[in-house]
């Protein structure tokens, strides 16, 4: 193994990434070295380069390795490990997915086993890559796996193309329903058709989804959607208003709503009417908007007297990402999973 590798480097808002090269670290006891086989660029990486999300504002010192839906093989393994998470041996090798954050594991949240909302679990992630283990994140040749994190070994059934987006999108939109609590038989609406809504289409509808809606405006992605389970569209060219599509969401539903209302756009103007489309006693799933600072209004008495409730959620559970790597390979021929990913570009692009 060469003594120094690659990754792209984020320095700034709207700046092209950089080639750089850093010291390939030797994995601590407990923690193990990825090499890196393929990186999604996640709606938030754009987010975060167009400047929508600022890591200056979040104390987050540049420059950064960014990228964090990602797969790879175990390049080193530090002293003590020798088996996943869910008790297989592990070899140099062996393809294997993870968290890409990392919790503390002595706050009152790890304490109380809520990994997802330690409050440092980002920032002993995203810390500058001028720092020793220098690769903390997808986009390079390299991850570091810190002490005493959950991985999973991979099946072959499960491709890279399939298993890149497992540790974000895919498990964050599982987790999500999972914490939304969605029973057999309910309606799920999901506001946005990128790859969180599809994903999501498929998880609700092996959670017992009776009817999926979706939300867009992309063929493409509407077709996808429906590959994926969707079984009702609104398409956002023929209801080109909040008022429209809340009614059609209403006539799909007997004048009901849906019992769970996926936020998967990341733009705070859909609040509001993801709000109206939720059923009475019904859930709205905030995950897409992870911009501090924006702003969102609606009327709170919408909630009070509908008895409707709002979560929100950021990251998930070890068992989650279990659980999602499960339904994948249970539903392998049911659903198209390596469609997600579109193109593929080297490091250097």
């Amino acid at each position: 193994m060469a003594e120094t590798a690659r990754m792209a480097v984020f320095h700034g808002t709207g700046k092209p990434f950089e080639i750089r090269e850093y010291p390939v670290p030797e994995p601590e006891p407990g923690a193990a070295l990825i090499k890196i086989a393929l990186a999604n660029v996640c709606g938030s990486d754009l987010h975060y380069w167009r400047g929508e999300q600022d890591y200056a504002r979040m104390g987050r010192p540049l420059p950064l390795n960014t990228g964090h839906e990602h797969v790879g093989t175990i390049a080193k393994l530090g002293d003590g490990v020798t088996t996943d998470a869910a008790g297989h041996p592990l070899s140099l090798g062996d393809r294997v997915a993870y968290r890409y954050f990392f919790p503390c594991g002595h706050c009152k949240a790890c304490l109380a086993r809520h990994f997802k909302s330690c409050p440092v679990r980002q920032a002993n992630w995203l810390v500058s890559c001028e720092q020793w283990p220098h690769f903390q994140g997808g986009f390079g040749q390299y991850f570091y796996l810190r002490p005493n994190h959950a991985m999973f070994k991979l099946p072959p059934e499960i491709t890279d193309e399939m298993a890149a987006g497992v540790n974000c999108a895919f498990t964050q939109v599982y987790a999500g329903l999972d914490v939304a609590g969605l029973k057999a038989g309910q309606t799920v609406v999901v506001q946005g058709a990128g790859g969180l809504g599809v994903y999501a289409c498929a998880v609700a509808r092996e959670m017992g989804a009776g009817r999926v809606i979706v939300i867009d405006g992309i063929d493409e992605r509407l077709e996808l959607a429906r590959q994926f389970g969707a079984d009702s569209f609104v398409d956002l060219r023929e209801f080109t208003t909040p008022e429209a599509r809340v009614k059609r969401v209403r006539e799909l539903t007997d004048d009901w709503g849906g019992d769970v209302v996926l936020e998967l756009v990341g733009h705070p103007g859909v609040v509001d009417e993801g709000l109206r489309m939720t059923a009475p006693e019904g859930t709205y799933l905030e995950i897409g908007n992870i911009n501090v600072g924006w702003k969102a209004e609606f009327d709170p008495s919408w909630i009070i007297f509908g008895n409707r409730r709002i979560i929100g959620l950021a990251h998930y559970e070890a068992e989650h990402l279990r659980g999602a790597l499960d339904l994948m390979l249970r539903t392998l021929t049911k659903y198209p999973w390596r469609k997600v990913v579109s193109h593929k570009y080297p490091l250097e692009e």
